[in-house]
Order: structure tokens, then sequence, then C-alpha cells
């Protein structure tokens, strides 16, 4: 395939090594269904603004619509790419080779993946705050069956007034609503299309910017396009917010741990929640409960890493933002699996 960036190097070759490399597309793959539908806008806005005519927008569409049906369908191959718009560029001038090129009319990959990752960030949030809510409502429910049930209430660990187990539930539910509010103001603020930034001082083409951004469901569009090429703060914005559902979750499954205990002995866990001992049969472990506990720690590892990444960088679009993703989606896809097996946990006590 040719280069988006092979403008001046059309001569030389990369040394492979060099291409592994540097290559996101293990990583950023994450982003194909995003990246295609932008593509789609992007084509619609180019035919809008008299760059690409009507026919040649029904042929680059009719590819899109395609290959986003293999994205859903997880059938796109990873040919050898540097990133995920190296490879739908690829798949695009396989099929249309005459046109492929007009496709990238006006705009950069810097500005791109920004919008592709704001877009992801948006559907993700949308998702855990309705995980949280499900959560929520498996608290309620679990506390609504165990209005007479008395424990102590610890301070210090120690015992210090009787309390009803519900009152204890019903406090997951506040540390829960202040998650959610965080992640709704996160929200908030990445709602914004950074598209017609270019690679960081816009483009000379007369571009719809509010046309992209209203057809991907922006709700703004970004002011100065060298803060937007570089701003990842809506990135640390959100992993800041699932590193303080992962602590809540870390803190309800020590609770669980200790009441399930013989010193306590407060509670019971599914046995599908556990595990056994390879060398004594009698123990049931809470190894559910002990990694989500655990797996917090990855969260704020993951916060740390993008604020370490960042801390340094000069403006505008520096190539060290390529590894701002990973740290992102496994903090998504951590935080995700933890909220819907902590609800099975809840709904299984006793």
């Amino acid at each position: 395939m040719t280069k988006l960036w092979g403008g001046r190097f059309s001569g030389e070759k990369m040394d492979p090594k060099v291409l592994d490399f540097t290559s996101s597309l293990c990583v950023d793959k994450e982003l194909a269904e995003y990246d295609c539908l932008s593509n789609k806008v992007q084509v619609e806005m180019l035919a809008k603004c008299g760059f690409i005519s009507s026919a040649e927008e029904k042929k680059f569409l009719k590819v899109l619509n395609e290959l986003l049906v293999e994205i859903q369908e997880n059938r796109l191959k990873l040919v050898e790419c540097e990133d995920i718009h190296s490879l739908i560029q690829d798949y695009v001038e396989e099929r249309l080779p005459l046109l492929a090129a007009k496709l990238h009319t006006g705009r950069s990959r810097n500005e791109q993946v920004v919008n592709d990752v704001r877009l992801y960030c948006k559907d993700k949030i949308t998702s855990i705050i309705s995980l949280i809510a499900a959560l929520q409502k498996k608290l309620v429910l679990k506390a609504e069956t165990m209005t007479d049930v008395i424990v102590p209430g610890y301070t210090h660990l120690n015992r210090a007034q009787p309390v009803l187990f519900s009152h204890l539930l019903m406090g997951y539910i506040e540390m829960l609503e202040r998650d959610a509010g965080r992640l709704k103001d996160a929200f908030a603020r990445l709602d914004v299309s950074v598209m017609g930034s270019g690679a960081l001082a816009g483009s000379a083409l007369e571009l719809d910017r509010k046309f992209i951004a209203k057809k991907m469901g922006f709700k703004k569009i970004s002011a100065n396009s060298i803060d937007a090429v570089s701003d990842r703060d809506f990135i640390l914005e959100f992993v800041s917010g699932l590193c303080l559902v992962a602590v809540h979750l870390s803190r309800m499954s020590e609770d669980f741990i200790l009441y399930t205990t013989a010193e306590f002995g407060f509670l019971e866990i599914d046995p599908v929640y556990c595990t056994g001992s390879s060398l004594m049969p009698q123990k049931q472990n809470p190894d559910v409960l002990e990694l989500i506990r655990g797996k917090s720690s990855l969260v704020i590892g993951a916060l740390n890493s993008l604020f370490v990444l960042l801390k340094g960088l000069p403006h505008s679009y520096n190539r060290d933002l390529q590894e701002d993703k990973k740290p992102l989606f496994e903090s998504v896809n951590t935080v995700m699996a933890e909220l819907e097996i902590f609800s099975g946990v809840v709904d299984s006590i006793q």
C-alpha cells in the first residue's frame, strides 16, 4: 500500500523492524468501526462542499458500507499497515484505485485519531453508565430482601454499632451515583468534534466543520486547532473516573471478602463466583472478588502512565500520543467486566 505520509519517501522502503515498532494496528483496531463511520461522514462532507461528485460519493459509501459490515461481523483482515486509518484507506484503495486518494482530502491523521477516540469514549461512557445503573438496581433489590438483617457496623475495622445490612448496601448506591455523575461530566467535555483542525493549523480548503460535527453526533466543534490535535485531557478525565469506579468496586469487594470469612461469617457467595484449593478441598475462595480488588491497581496504573506520557510533550502532535490508547482501552474493558461480574455477585449473596 501507499503510505499516507509517503509523499517525499516514495523511493525508500521501511525496515520491517521499524514498521513493526511504529505500528499501532494491534491496539487501534478497536477504533475500526468509529473510523469507518467517520470516513462515511468525510465523504458526505466532501460531496456537500463540492470536492467530489455525487457519483463518487455513492461509490465511496458503497465500499465503506461493505467495510462496516465486515468490521461488525469481525471479518476485517488485518494486513500489514501502520494503523487503522491506513488499513481502511488501503481497503478503499483496493476497490477504488483511481478514486481512493480523494478520501483523505483536507484531512490529517492527527485530527482523525482524536475524533475516533472521542467517539469511542462517548460510546463507552454511555455503556458504563448503563452498567452502573444496572448494578445499582441489583443492590436496591438485594437491600429490599434484607431489611431485617442486622450486622455489626465497623469503624477502624472494630465493631462499633449495629446496622442494617441493607443500610450498607444502599451506601454503595451513593458511591456509584457519584461515579456516574463524574462520567457524565467527562462526557460533556469530550463531546467536541476536532475535524477540520488538520495536522495542527486547519485546512486551506473550505470544509464544513459543523456538518461533520452534527453528522457524527458531536455537540460542539473545537476552537483551536493546535490544542485540538494534541489534547488528551478527555482521556485522562475518563480514565480518572474509571479509577474511582474501580476503587469503589474494590472497597465493596473487600467488604464482601471479609464478611464471607469464617471469622465474620455474615455472607455466602454462590460457588460460581469462587474457586477451590488444589491442596485444601474444604476451602471456597472468593477469587472473583479478589481479582476485582486486584485489577483496580491496573486501572490506577493506566492513569499514571497517561499522566507521565503527556507531562513533557510540546505542542502540538507528537508520535508519543500513539501510546495513549492501550491504557484507555484496557481500563475501559476492565471496569466494564468488573461491573457486570459484581452485579452477578450481588445477585448471588445470601
